[in-house]
């Protein structure tokens, strides 16, 4: 429909990012400027073989806009420093919050609608829930500096007087799939579990170290990456048909709506390689022990009231593709 369309995908190299222009060039999109540091050589794969019209540094995008001034029709931001481990927060400002700043301001002056990644990880310790209410921005406390850094973009976001004119920002949950090889330690649970069943035919889980959860039984809303570009694919299509209401511009939290458990997770991972579950407990490392979230579950009503009604994969459907037709013989998608 709007395959003619150019669209800017940032973090393009990365885990969704790649995820996110594979279903772009699948629609027929291939007007696509692609925005990342390319020269992290573990990424290679999620890229090439991609359409695309250009691929841009992170540090000299702006430039090239400047001197290029291309029309951009879309732009999905999805660019960030992910890590939870990295706890200099200047690293996160300059990359979560400083250049989302350029990026919008950039939208702005251009008129270009804007999609760009919040995250779960502004919810902290839940103490607020985790309803996507543009009330709660300001009171929310991040457990980590990556959380900090989301939040201080979302909050800057909203005391701005100049916005997109179609904006939207997705707090993703916990997400996983294809394209995530090169995380190391912070791939998701699904892709350490495969692993380590491979090696050693055993997975082994945090301990809890709260007496209100048993081991293994935390908590979180694990979102398929397949179903998260759904929604950025869908998002993206009502923007550029015009058809993305003003009053629907802000953030929406991007999760199934169902919390499920690590050791559900776990034995998902095991049945997808057809093998009976091994799972054994290890003590959390002490270094995100006091940080770690043991409970989150998206509240889904405000995506859904803007007109998102499609089916989500449940836990085991998503695990049972990702580990069969990708993680078995390290696909990419």
């Amino acid at each position: 429909m709007h395959q003619s369309a150019t669209i800017v995908v940032t973090g393009a190299a990365g885990f969704i990012g790649s995820c996110m222009v594979k279903s772009l060039n699948n629609k027929g999109f291939d007007n696509l400027l692609l925005v990342d540091d390319f020269g992290i050589e573990t990424k290679r794969k999620n890229w090439e073989g991609k359409d695309y019209l250009e691929i841009l540094e992170r540090h000299s995008f702006f430039e090239w806009l400047e001197l290029h001034k291309p029309k951009i029709d879309l732009i999905i931001h999805l660019g960030a420093r992910t890590d939870t481990t990295e706890f200099n927060y200047s690293i996160h400002e300059t990359l979560n919050v400083a250049y989302s700043k350029s990026i919008w301001n950039y939208s702005v002056a251009h008129q270009i609608p804007l999609i760009y990644a919040s995250s779960a990880a502004t919810y902290g310790a839940g103490e607020f829930g985790y309803n996507d209410d543009h009330e709660l921005v300001e009171k929310l406390k991040p457990l980590n500096p990556y959380g900090v850094s989301k939040n201080e973009f979302d909050k800057w976001a909203f005391q701005q007087n100049n916005c997109p004119v179609f904006w939207t920002g997705l707090k993703f949950f916990n997400v996983y799939g294809p394209n995530e090889y090169h995380k190391g330690r912070m791939a998701s649970v699904i892709w350490h579990s495969v692993n380590q069943i491979k090696n050693n035919a055993v997975v082994k889980l945090f301990k809890s170290h709260r007496d209100d959860f048993k081991d293994g039984q935390q908590l979180r809303d694990f979102i398929y990456v397949k179903d998260v570009v759904k929604v950025i694919d869908w998002i993206e299509e009502t923007m550029l048909s015009n058809k993305w209401q003003i009053a629907n511009n802000g953030l929406y939290n991007l999760g199934t709506g169902k919390a499920r458990s690590f050791y559900d997770l776990a034995a998902a991972s095991f049945k997808g390689l057809d093998l009976e579950p091994n799972i054994e407990f290890i003590d959390m490392p002490e270094d995100i022990r006091e940080t770690y979230q043991y409970f989150t579950e998206a509240n889904m009503q405000k995506l859904q009231n803007a007109g998102y009604l499609n089916h989500f994969y449940t836990l085991e459907e998503g695990v049972d593709d990702y580990v069969r037709h990708y993680l078995k013989t390290l696909k990419y998608m």
